[in-house]
Protein backbone atom coordinates (compact mmCIF):
# COMPACT_ATOMS: atom_id res chain seq x y z
CA UNK A 1 0.00 0.00 0.00
CA UNK A 2 2.13 3.70 -1.36
CA UNK A 3 5.09 1.44 -1.34
CA UNK A 4 4.77 -0.28 2.20
CA UNK A 5 3.93 -3.78 3.17
CA UNK A 6 0.87 -3.90 5.44
CA UNK A 7 0.73 -6.20 8.29
CA UNK A 8 -1.92 -8.24 9.12
CA UNK A 9 -1.71 -8.74 12.92
CA UNK A 10 0.23 -6.99 15.97
CA UNK A 11 2.95 -10.13 16.04
CA UNK A 12 3.67 -9.51 12.25
CA UNK A 13 3.64 -5.36 13.20
CA UNK A 14 6.03 -6.04 15.43
CA UNK A 15 7.98 -8.10 13.17
CA UNK A 16 7.77 -5.82 10.41
CA UNK A 17 9.45 -3.00 12.45
CA UNK A 18 12.21 -5.36 13.64
CA UNK A 19 12.88 -6.24 9.71
CA UNK A 20 13.18 -2.72 8.50
CA UNK A 21 14.84 -1.37 11.52
CA UNK A 22 12.37 1.34 13.03
CA UNK A 23 9.33 1.35 14.97
CA UNK A 24 6.46 2.88 13.00
CA UNK A 25 3.64 -0.05 13.50
CA UNK A 26 4.44 0.06 16.91
CA UNK A 27 4.32 3.74 17.20
CA UNK A 28 0.87 3.12 15.50
CA UNK A 29 -0.44 0.65 17.47
CA UNK A 30 0.11 2.72 20.54
CA UNK A 31 -1.05 6.40 19.59
CA UNK A 32 -4.72 4.44 18.54
CA UNK A 33 -4.51 2.84 21.74
CA UNK A 34 -3.94 6.02 24.06
CA UNK A 35 -6.80 7.25 21.82
CA UNK A 36 -9.00 4.76 22.67
CA UNK A 37 -7.97 5.23 26.62
CA UNK A 38 -8.30 9.37 26.07
CA UNK A 39 -12.17 8.43 24.52
CA UNK A 40 -12.59 5.89 27.46
CA UNK A 41 -13.94 3.54 24.41
CA UNK A 42 -13.84 0.27 27.52
CA UNK A 43 -14.85 0.19 30.95
CA UNK A 44 -12.12 -1.73 32.95
CA UNK A 45 -13.12 -4.16 35.14
CA UNK A 46 -10.28 -5.70 36.38
CA UNK A 47 -8.55 -9.32 35.39
CA UNK A 48 -10.55 -11.94 34.34
CA UNK A 49 -11.27 -14.69 37.01
CA UNK A 50 -11.46 -18.15 34.54
CA UNK A 51 -13.39 -21.01 36.05
CA UNK A 52 -14.02 -24.54 34.36
CA UNK A 53 -13.57 -25.11 30.49
CA UNK A 54 -12.02 -21.86 30.63
CA UNK A 55 -14.99 -19.81 31.33
CA UNK A 56 -14.85 -16.59 32.72
CA UNK A 57 -16.53 -16.48 36.30
CA UNK A 58 -16.65 -12.65 37.12
CA UNK A 59 -18.33 -11.68 33.36
CA UNK A 60 -20.62 -8.74 33.69
CA UNK A 61 -24.23 -9.88 33.92
CA UNK A 62 -26.01 -9.51 30.58
CA UNK A 63 -22.54 -8.95 27.80
CA UNK A 64 -21.81 -11.10 25.55
CA UNK A 65 -18.28 -11.58 24.92
CA UNK A 66 -16.65 -10.60 21.31
CA UNK A 67 -13.06 -10.39 19.90
CA UNK A 68 -10.88 -7.19 18.51
CA UNK A 69 -8.47 -6.80 16.34
CA UNK A 70 -5.67 -4.34 14.74
CA UNK A 71 -6.68 -3.62 11.06
CA UNK A 72 -3.10 -1.31 9.33
CA UNK A 73 -2.96 0.73 6.66
CA UNK A 74 -0.55 3.39 4.94
CA UNK A 75 -2.46 6.85 4.35
CA UNK A 76 -1.81 8.87 0.83
CA UNK A 77 1.16 10.81 2.61
CA UNK A 78 2.58 7.90 3.90
CA UNK A 79 1.63 8.13 7.34
CA UNK A 80 1.14 4.77 9.29
CA UNK A 81 -2.22 3.87 10.53
CA UNK A 82 -3.89 1.27 12.89
CA UNK A 83 -7.04 1.07 13.88
CA UNK A 84 -8.66 -1.03 16.76
CA UNK A 85 -12.09 -3.25 15.34
CA UNK A 86 -14.57 -4.71 17.66
CA UNK A 87 -15.62 -8.11 15.78
CA UNK A 88 -19.37 -7.15 15.52
CA UNK A 89 -20.23 -10.49 12.95
CA UNK A 90 -20.79 -12.09 16.74
CA UNK A 91 -23.58 -10.17 17.95
CA UNK A 92 -27.10 -10.90 16.97
CA UNK A 93 -28.55 -8.48 14.03
CA UNK A 94 -30.41 -5.28 15.60
CA UNK A 95 -33.72 -4.33 13.96
CA UNK A 96 -32.67 -1.01 12.90
CA UNK A 97 -31.12 0.52 10.06
CA UNK A 98 -27.45 0.89 11.40
CA UNK A 99 -25.67 2.27 8.54
CA UNK A 100 -23.79 5.92 8.86
CA UNK A 101 -24.61 8.11 5.87
CA UNK A 102 -22.58 9.17 2.97
CA UNK A 103 -22.88 11.21 0.60
CA UNK A 104 -23.71 10.21 -3.40
CA UNK A 105 -21.11 10.87 -5.03
CA UNK A 106 -23.88 12.49 -7.94
CA UNK A 107 -24.36 14.91 -4.62
CA UNK A 108 -20.81 15.93 -3.75
CA UNK A 109 -19.96 16.95 -7.64
CA UNK A 110 -22.97 18.92 -7.51
CA UNK A 111 -21.64 20.53 -3.93
CA UNK A 112 -18.28 21.50 -5.83
CA UNK A 113 -19.97 22.97 -8.81
CA UNK A 114 -21.94 25.48 -6.46
CA UNK A 115 -19.15 26.28 -4.50
CA UNK A 116 -16.82 27.75 -7.32
CA UNK A 117 -20.61 29.00 -9.52
CA UNK A 118 -21.26 30.84 -5.94
CA UNK A 119 -17.74 31.60 -4.91
CA UNK A 120 -17.57 29.46 -1.78
CA UNK A 121 -14.57 28.18 -0.48
CA UNK A 122 -13.96 24.66 -0.60
CA UNK A 123 -12.79 22.97 2.26
CA UNK A 124 -11.69 18.93 3.62
CA UNK A 125 -11.92 17.49 6.93
CA UNK A 126 -11.71 14.28 9.08
CA UNK A 127 -13.01 13.90 11.81
CA UNK A 128 -10.75 11.65 13.97
CA UNK A 129 -11.72 8.83 15.54
CA UNK A 130 -15.88 10.10 15.23
CA UNK A 131 -17.44 6.89 15.99
CA UNK A 132 -15.38 6.91 19.14
CA UNK A 133 -17.33 10.55 19.65
CA UNK A 134 -20.79 8.00 20.20
CA UNK A 135 -21.93 6.23 22.67
CA UNK A 136 -22.96 2.39 22.37
CA UNK A 137 -25.93 0.94 23.76
CA UNK A 138 -25.02 -2.96 22.94
CA UNK A 139 -23.50 -5.19 25.99
CA UNK A 140 -20.53 -6.51 25.05
CA UNK A 141 -17.13 -7.39 26.25
CA UNK A 142 -13.24 -7.95 25.55
CA UNK A 143 -10.30 -9.94 27.53
CA UNK A 144 -7.06 -7.48 26.74
CA UNK A 145 -4.58 -8.95 24.64
CA UNK A 146 -0.83 -8.21 24.59
CA UNK A 147 -0.98 -5.19 22.14
CA UNK A 148 -2.50 -3.74 25.42
CA UNK A 149 -0.03 -4.40 27.34
CA UNK A 150 -0.64 -3.25 31.27
CA UNK A 151 -4.12 -4.13 30.91
CA UNK A 152 -3.68 -7.52 29.27
CA UNK A 153 -5.94 -10.57 30.58
CA UNK A 154 -8.49 -7.46 31.66
CA UNK A 155 -12.01 -7.45 31.27
CA UNK A 156 -13.07 -4.48 29.03
CA UNK A 157 -16.66 -3.63 28.43
CA UNK A 158 -18.02 -1.84 25.47
CA UNK A 159 -18.78 1.70 26.64
CA UNK A 160 -18.15 3.80 23.17
CA UNK A 161 -19.12 2.92 19.48
CA UNK A 162 -16.06 1.28 18.12
CA UNK A 163 -15.34 0.67 14.95
CA UNK A 164 -16.64 -3.00 14.41
CA UNK A 165 -20.05 -2.75 16.42
CA UNK A 166 -22.76 -3.25 14.36
CA UNK A 167 -25.09 -0.27 15.64
CA UNK A 168 -21.69 2.03 15.99
CA UNK A 169 -22.01 3.88 12.17
CA UNK A 170 -25.78 4.61 13.14
CA UNK A 171 -24.46 5.92 16.72
CA UNK A 172 -22.16 8.51 14.94
CA UNK A 173 -24.34 9.59 12.16
CA UNK A 174 -27.12 10.48 15.12
CA UNK A 175 -24.34 12.13 16.92
CA UNK A 176 -23.47 14.51 13.87
CA UNK A 177 -26.46 14.96 12.96
CA UNK A 178 -27.74 16.35 16.01
CA UNK A 179 -24.29 18.72 15.59
CA UNK A 180 -25.22 20.07 12.17
CA UNK A 181 -28.26 20.98 13.34
CA UNK A 182 -27.00 22.91 16.28
CA UNK A 183 -25.21 25.08 13.69
CA UNK A 184 -27.95 25.71 11.89
CA UNK A 185 -27.82 23.48 9.20
CA UNK A 186 -30.84 21.07 7.32
CA UNK A 187 -30.58 17.76 6.19
CA UNK A 188 -31.32 17.27 2.13
CA UNK A 189 -34.75 15.72 1.12
CA UNK A 190 -33.25 15.03 -1.51
CA UNK A 191 -29.53 14.02 -0.18
CA UNK A 192 -29.66 13.47 3.68
CA UNK A 193 -26.29 13.92 3.71
CA UNK A 194 -26.09 17.04 2.17
CA UNK A 195 -26.71 20.13 4.45
CA UNK A 196 -27.19 23.31 3.79
CA UNK A 197 -27.74 26.77 5.11
CA UNK A 198 -28.31 30.09 4.12
CA UNK A 199 -25.93 32.56 4.71
CA UNK A 200 -25.17 35.12 6.38
CA UNK A 201 -26.96 38.05 4.29
CA UNK A 202 -29.63 35.46 2.67
CA UNK A 203 -28.31 35.12 -1.08
CA UNK A 204 -27.08 31.75 -1.27
CA UNK A 205 -26.63 28.72 0.73
CA UNK A 206 -23.70 27.36 2.43
CA UNK A 207 -23.45 23.64 1.88
CA UNK A 208 -21.70 20.74 3.72
CA UNK A 209 -21.20 17.24 2.45
CA UNK A 210 -20.62 14.24 5.01
CA UNK A 211 -19.19 10.55 4.10
CA UNK A 212 -19.05 8.68 7.42
CA UNK A 213 -16.32 11.22 9.00
CA UNK A 214 -14.96 12.93 6.00
CA UNK A 215 -16.60 16.38 5.13
CA UNK A 216 -16.47 18.35 2.09
CA UNK A 217 -17.63 21.99 3.26
CA UNK A 218 -18.39 24.73 0.89
CA UNK A 219 -18.74 27.95 2.91
CA UNK A 220 -18.06 31.40 2.67
CA UNK A 221 -15.97 31.11 6.17
CA UNK A 222 -15.17 27.48 6.26
CA UNK A 223 -12.38 28.18 9.15
CA UNK A 224 -14.92 29.54 11.56
CA UNK A 225 -17.51 26.15 11.19
CA UNK A 226 -14.23 24.09 11.48
CA UNK A 227 -13.28 26.20 15.33
CA UNK A 228 -16.61 25.38 16.40
CA UNK A 229 -16.62 22.08 15.68
CA UNK A 230 -13.29 21.99 17.97
CA UNK A 231 -14.23 24.54 20.62
CA UNK A 232 -17.91 23.61 21.00
CA UNK A 233 -18.14 19.95 20.24
CA UNK A 234 -14.59 18.83 21.38
CA UNK A 235 -14.32 17.00 17.99
CA UNK A 236 -10.77 16.40 17.05
CA UNK A 237 -10.41 17.37 13.72
CA UNK A 238 -7.21 16.55 10.92
CA UNK A 239 -6.60 17.64 7.47
CA UNK A 240 -8.30 20.67 7.73
CA UNK A 241 -8.00 23.47 5.39
CA UNK A 242 -8.40 24.23 1.37
CA UNK A 243 -9.53 21.36 -0.41
CA UNK A 244 -6.86 19.06 -1.74
CA UNK A 245 -7.17 15.81 -1.50
CA UNK A 246 -10.78 14.01 -0.71
CA UNK A 247 -12.03 10.21 -0.82
CA UNK A 248 -8.82 9.17 -3.07
CA UNK A 249 -9.34 12.39 -5.65
CA UNK A 250 -6.94 14.93 -5.71
CA UNK A 251 -8.55 19.17 -6.05
CA UNK A 252 -5.82 21.95 -7.42
CA UNK A 253 -6.86 25.00 -9.33
CA UNK A 254 -5.72 25.24 -13.01
CA UNK A 255 -3.56 28.51 -13.45
CA UNK A 256 -6.99 30.82 -15.02
CA UNK A 257 -8.18 29.32 -11.57
CA UNK A 258 -10.53 26.44 -12.87
CA UNK A 259 -11.10 23.70 -10.03
CA UNK A 260 -9.61 20.49 -11.66
CA UNK A 261 -10.76 17.05 -9.55
CA UNK A 262 -8.11 14.09 -10.97
CA UNK A 263 -7.93 10.24 -9.06
CA UNK A 264 -4.45 10.23 -11.07
CA UNK A 265 -3.22 9.08 -7.04
CA UNK A 266 -5.81 6.77 -6.55
CA UNK A 267 -4.60 5.50 -10.28
CA UNK A 268 -0.97 5.69 -9.82
CA UNK A 269 -2.17 3.48 -6.54
CA UNK A 270 -4.08 0.75 -8.66
CA UNK A 271 -0.97 0.53 -11.27
CA UNK A 272 1.48 -0.06 -8.58
CA UNK A 273 -1.16 -2.99 -7.46
CA UNK A 274 -1.37 -4.14 -10.92
CA UNK A 275 2.63 -4.30 -10.94
CA UNK A 276 2.67 -6.28 -7.91
CA UNK A 277 0.00 -8.60 -8.90
CA UNK A 278 1.53 -9.84 -12.27
CA UNK A 279 5.04 -8.38 -11.74
CA UNK A 280 4.81 -5.96 -14.14
CA UNK A 281 3.67 -2.56 -15.98
CA UNK A 282 0.77 -2.45 -18.21
CA UNK A 283 1.75 -2.58 -21.39
CA UNK A 284 0.30 1.21 -22.58
CA UNK A 285 -2.56 1.52 -24.39
CA UNK A 286 -4.33 4.34 -26.59
CA UNK A 287 -8.26 2.64 -25.52
CA UNK A 288 -9.61 0.92 -23.39
CA UNK A 289 -10.67 -1.53 -25.63
CA UNK A 290 -10.21 -2.41 -29.34
CA UNK A 291 -12.81 -0.36 -31.69
CA UNK A 292 -15.79 -3.40 -32.60
CA UNK A 293 -14.37 -5.95 -29.87
CA UNK A 294 -16.93 -8.39 -28.88
CA UNK A 295 -16.03 -10.24 -25.48
CA UNK A 296 -18.96 -12.01 -24.95
CA UNK A 297 -17.94 -13.92 -28.20
CA UNK A 298 -14.86 -14.93 -26.48
CA UNK A 299 -14.17 -18.70 -26.27
CA UNK A 300 -10.88 -18.76 -24.71
CA UNK A 301 -10.71 -21.12 -21.72
CA UNK A 302 -12.26 -20.00 -18.47
CA UNK A 303 -9.24 -19.35 -15.69
CA UNK A 304 -8.86 -20.55 -12.32
CA UNK A 305 -9.56 -19.50 -9.32
CA UNK A 306 -6.62 -17.05 -8.66
CA UNK A 307 -6.97 -15.29 -11.95
CA UNK A 308 -10.98 -14.72 -11.01
CA UNK A 309 -9.97 -13.27 -8.10
CA UNK A 310 -7.49 -11.07 -9.62
CA UNK A 311 -10.18 -10.06 -12.26
CA UNK A 312 -12.57 -9.32 -9.45
CA UNK A 313 -9.82 -6.53 -7.82
CA UNK A 314 -9.39 -4.83 -11.22
CA UNK A 315 -13.17 -4.56 -11.75
CA UNK A 316 -13.58 -3.32 -7.76
CA UNK A 317 -10.76 -0.95 -8.78
CA UNK A 318 -12.00 0.53 -12.12
CA UNK A 319 -15.53 0.88 -10.40
CA UNK A 320 -14.11 3.19 -7.87
CA UNK A 321 -11.81 5.28 -10.68
CA UNK A 322 -15.11 5.15 -12.70
CA UNK A 323 -16.94 6.61 -9.15
CA UNK A 324 -14.38 9.09 -9.41
CA UNK A 325 -14.63 10.30 -12.42
CA UNK A 326 -13.32 8.42 -15.22
CA UNK A 327 -16.43 7.91 -16.66
CA UNK A 328 -14.54 7.56 -20.09
CA UNK A 329 -13.91 3.77 -19.28
CA UNK A 330 -17.37 3.46 -17.80
CA UNK A 331 -18.95 1.48 -21.15
CA UNK A 332 -15.79 -0.80 -20.66
CA UNK A 333 -16.03 -1.55 -17.11
CA UNK A 334 -19.82 -1.70 -17.23
CA UNK A 335 -19.29 -4.90 -20.09
CA UNK A 336 -16.29 -6.69 -18.67
CA UNK A 337 -17.91 -6.63 -14.93
CA UNK A 338 -20.54 -9.30 -16.53
CA UNK A 339 -17.70 -12.04 -16.85
CA UNK A 340 -16.64 -11.52 -13.35
CA UNK A 341 -17.75 -15.12 -12.03
CA UNK A 342 -16.77 -17.12 -14.53
CA UNK A 343 -14.07 -15.14 -16.69
CA UNK A 344 -12.09 -16.16 -19.59
CA UNK A 345 -8.25 -15.60 -20.65
CA UNK A 346 -9.82 -13.41 -23.43
CA UNK A 347 -11.62 -11.81 -20.51
CA UNK A 348 -8.50 -11.22 -18.24
CA UNK A 349 -6.39 -9.90 -21.06
CA UNK A 350 -9.23 -7.32 -21.85
CA UNK A 351 -8.99 -5.97 -18.21
CA UNK A 352 -5.64 -5.74 -18.34
CA UNK A 353 -5.44 -3.57 -21.24
CA UNK A 354 -7.82 -1.21 -19.30
CA UNK A 355 -5.04 -0.66 -16.84
CA UNK A 356 -2.56 0.06 -20.12
CA UNK A 357 -4.92 2.61 -20.95
CA UNK A 358 -5.23 3.98 -17.44
CA UNK A 359 -1.31 4.29 -17.30
CA UNK A 360 -1.21 6.34 -20.34
CA UNK A 361 -4.15 8.45 -19.54
CA UNK A 362 -3.82 8.73 -15.43
CA UNK A 363 -3.68 12.60 -15.68
CA UNK A 364 -7.07 12.97 -16.62
CA UNK A 365 -9.53 15.17 -14.84
CA UNK A 366 -12.43 17.06 -14.91
CA UNK A 367 -13.03 20.93 -14.88
CA UNK A 368 -15.48 22.48 -12.92
CA UNK A 369 -16.58 24.99 -15.56
CA UNK A 370 -19.35 27.03 -14.48
CA UNK A 371 -19.84 29.52 -17.21
CA UNK A 372 -23.56 29.04 -18.77
CA UNK A 373 -23.63 27.19 -22.13
CA UNK A 374 -24.76 28.78 -25.02
CA UNK A 375 -27.93 27.57 -26.93
CA UNK A 376 -29.34 30.60 -29.01
CA UNK A 377 -28.55 29.26 -31.89
CA UNK A 378 -30.95 25.96 -31.14
CA UNK A 379 -34.30 26.37 -32.96
CA UNK A 380 -37.72 27.09 -30.48
CA UNK A 381 -39.24 24.29 -29.91
CA UNK A 382 -42.54 25.61 -28.01
CA UNK A 383 -45.43 23.76 -29.51
CA UNK A 384 -48.98 23.67 -28.61
CA UNK A 385 -49.29 20.26 -26.91
CA UNK A 386 -53.02 21.44 -25.08
CA UNK A 387 -54.40 18.81 -28.16
CA UNK A 388 -52.49 16.39 -27.74
CA UNK A 389 -53.23 13.19 -25.35
CA UNK A 390 -51.41 14.65 -22.57
CA UNK A 391 -52.89 17.34 -22.47
CA UNK A 392 -52.30 21.20 -20.59
CA UNK A 393 -49.54 18.90 -18.38
CA UNK A 394 -46.66 20.84 -16.45
CA UNK A 395 -43.73 20.02 -13.89
CA UNK A 396 -44.67 19.12 -10.41
CA UNK A 397 -42.90 21.23 -8.40
CA UNK A 398 -42.56 19.10 -4.79
CA UNK A 399 -44.59 21.68 -2.32
CA UNK A 400 -41.46 21.53 -0.05
CA UNK A 401 -38.73 22.28 -2.46
CA UNK A 402 -36.26 24.54 -0.95
CA UNK A 403 -36.34 28.50 -1.50
CA UNK A 404 -34.01 28.83 -5.00
CA UNK A 405 -31.02 31.38 -4.02
CA UNK A 406 -27.51 31.92 -5.76
CA UNK A 407 -26.96 32.28 -9.26
CA UNK A 408 -28.77 29.53 -11.66
CA UNK A 409 -27.21 26.42 -13.51
CA UNK A 410 -28.33 24.88 -16.90
CA UNK A 411 -28.60 21.31 -17.37
CA UNK A 412 -27.88 19.44 -20.49
CA UNK A 413 -27.62 15.86 -21.14
CA UNK A 414 -26.80 13.90 -23.80
CA UNK A 415 -27.73 10.72 -25.07
CA UNK A 416 -26.66 7.52 -26.93
CA UNK A 417 -27.58 3.98 -27.55
CA UNK A 418 -25.08 1.05 -29.26
CA UNK A 419 -27.61 -1.25 -31.51
CA UNK A 420 -26.80 -4.90 -31.07
CA UNK A 421 -24.13 -3.79 -28.54
CA UNK A 422 -24.40 -7.51 -27.16
CA UNK A 423 -24.22 -9.94 -30.30
CA UNK A 424 -25.19 -12.94 -27.80
CA UNK A 425 -28.02 -11.55 -26.18
CA UNK A 426 -28.80 -8.93 -29.15
CA UNK A 427 -29.28 -6.34 -26.79
CA UNK A 428 -28.07 -2.44 -27.20
CA UNK A 429 -26.68 -0.51 -24.14
CA UNK A 430 -27.10 2.79 -23.57
CA UNK A 431 -25.30 5.86 -22.33
CA UNK A 432 -26.16 9.06 -20.54
CA UNK A 433 -24.09 12.09 -19.45
CA UNK A 434 -25.15 14.67 -17.56
CA UNK A 435 -24.16 18.65 -17.38
CA UNK A 436 -24.48 21.47 -14.71
CA UNK A 437 -23.53 24.72 -16.82
CA UNK A 438 -20.51 23.40 -18.37
CA UNK A 439 -19.52 20.37 -15.90
CA UNK A 440 -19.95 16.85 -16.07
CA UNK A 441 -22.03 15.67 -12.92
CA UNK A 442 -23.39 12.25 -13.36
CA UNK A 443 -22.67 9.73 -15.92
CA UNK A 444 -24.51 6.10 -16.89
CA UNK A 445 -24.04 3.47 -18.63
CA UNK A 446 -25.50 0.07 -19.27
CA UNK A 447 -27.09 -2.71 -20.85
CA UNK A 448 -30.73 -2.05 -22.37
CA UNK A 449 -33.38 -4.68 -20.69
CA UNK A 450 -34.87 -5.64 -24.10
CA UNK A 451 -34.18 -6.37 -27.48
CA UNK A 452 -34.43 -3.78 -29.59
CA UNK A 453 -34.26 -4.45 -34.10
CA UNK A 454 -33.84 -1.15 -35.17
CA UNK A 455 -31.88 2.02 -33.77
CA UNK A 456 -35.16 3.75 -33.56
CA UNK A 457 -36.17 1.89 -30.90
CA UNK A 458 -32.78 1.58 -28.54
CA UNK A 459 -32.24 5.40 -29.43
CA UNK A 460 -36.16 6.13 -27.73
CA UNK A 461 -35.28 3.56 -24.86
CA UNK A 462 -31.97 5.48 -24.31
CA UNK A 463 -33.67 8.65 -24.21
CA UNK A 464 -36.63 7.95 -22.24
CA UNK A 465 -33.73 6.90 -19.45
CA UNK A 466 -32.16 9.87 -19.91
CA UNK A 467 -35.70 11.82 -19.55
CA UNK A 468 -36.41 10.27 -15.87
CA UNK A 469 -32.69 10.65 -14.85
CA UNK A 470 -33.13 14.70 -15.81
CA UNK A 471 -36.23 14.58 -13.71
CA UNK A 472 -34.36 13.48 -10.68
CA UNK A 473 -31.37 15.69 -10.97
CA UNK A 474 -33.72 18.59 -11.42
CA UNK A 475 -35.76 17.51 -8.18
CA UNK A 476 -32.49 17.10 -6.34
CA UNK A 477 -31.43 20.46 -7.48
CA UNK A 478 -34.87 22.53 -6.22
CA UNK A 479 -34.13 20.12 -2.53
CA UNK A 480 -30.78 21.59 -2.39
CA UNK A 481 -31.76 25.41 -3.25
CA UNK A 482 -30.80 25.64 -6.81
CA UNK A 483 -32.54 27.91 -9.14
CA UNK A 484 -32.35 26.33 -12.37
CA UNK A 485 -32.92 27.98 -16.00
CA UNK A 486 -36.44 26.89 -18.27
CA UNK A 487 -35.97 23.73 -19.00
CA UNK A 488 -33.40 21.07 -19.43
CA UNK A 489 -31.32 20.29 -22.83
CA UNK A 490 -31.52 16.94 -23.97
CA UNK A 491 -29.29 16.37 -27.10
CA UNK A 492 -29.70 12.78 -28.98
CA UNK A 493 -27.81 11.81 -32.36
CA UNK A 494 -31.36 9.82 -33.57
CA UNK A 495 -33.07 12.75 -36.08
CA UNK A 496 -36.42 10.52 -36.82
CA UNK A 497 -36.14 10.05 -32.41
CA UNK A 498 -35.86 13.97 -31.98
CA UNK A 499 -38.64 14.76 -34.54
CA UNK A 500 -40.86 12.00 -32.95
CA UNK A 501 -40.51 13.17 -29.40
CA UNK A 502 -40.44 17.15 -30.13
CA UNK A 503 -43.81 17.16 -32.65
CA UNK A 504 -47.05 16.65 -31.27
CA UNK A 505 -48.18 15.48 -34.24
CA UNK A 506 -46.25 12.40 -34.74
CA UNK A 507 -47.46 9.15 -34.65
CA UNK A 508 -45.81 5.79 -32.98
CA UNK A 509 -45.62 2.99 -35.67
CA UNK A 510 -43.94 0.83 -33.15
CA UNK A 511 -46.35 -0.37 -30.25
CA UNK A 512 -43.13 -1.68 -28.44
CA UNK A 513 -41.40 1.41 -27.69
CA UNK A 514 -44.84 2.96 -26.82
CA UNK A 515 -43.37 3.41 -22.81
CA UNK A 516 -40.63 5.33 -24.09
CA UNK A 517 -42.25 7.06 -26.16
CA UNK A 518 -44.93 8.50 -24.26
CA UNK A 519 -42.26 9.29 -21.09
CA UNK A 520 -39.95 11.38 -23.18
CA UNK A 521 -43.18 13.48 -25.38
CA UNK A 522 -45.12 13.88 -22.01
CA UNK A 523 -41.75 15.36 -20.59
CA UNK A 524 -41.45 17.61 -23.37
CA UNK A 525 -45.29 18.32 -23.14
CA UNK A 526 -44.46 19.26 -20.01
CA UNK A 527 -41.98 22.01 -20.60
CA UNK A 528 -39.46 20.02 -18.30
CA UNK A 529 -37.28 19.17 -21.19
CA UNK A 530 -36.20 20.27 -24.77
CA UNK A 531 -34.99 17.37 -27.26
CA UNK A 532 -32.23 18.28 -29.98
Amino acid sequence: MFGYRVPRNYTEALQLDKSNGYSRWYDAVQLELSQIKDYEVFRDKGEAIYGKNKQVVNAPDGHQKIRVHLVFAVKHDGRHKARLVAGGHLTPDPVESIYSGVVSIRGLCIILMLAKLNDLELWGADIGNAYLEAFTDEKLYIIAGPEFEELEGHILVFHKALYGLKSSGLRWSEKLHDIMKDLGFLPSKADPYIWYRENKDGTKYEYVAIYVDDLLIAMENPKEMIDQLKKKFKLKIKGDGPLEYHLGCDYYLDPDGTLVASPRKYVSKILEAYKNMFGEDPKSSKLPLDKNDHPELDNSELVGPDQIQKYMTMIGQYQWAVTLGRFDILSQVVYMSRFRLAPRAGHVARVKKIFGYLSKTKHYAIRFRTDEPDYSNLPDQDYDWCRSVYGDVHEEIPEDATKPLGKPVVHSVYLDANLFHDMVTGRASTAVLHFLNMTPIDWFSKRQATVETATYGSEFVAAKTATEQAMDLRGTLRYLGVPIVKRTYMFGDNKSVVTSGTLPHSILNKRHNALAYHRVREAIAAKIIWFY
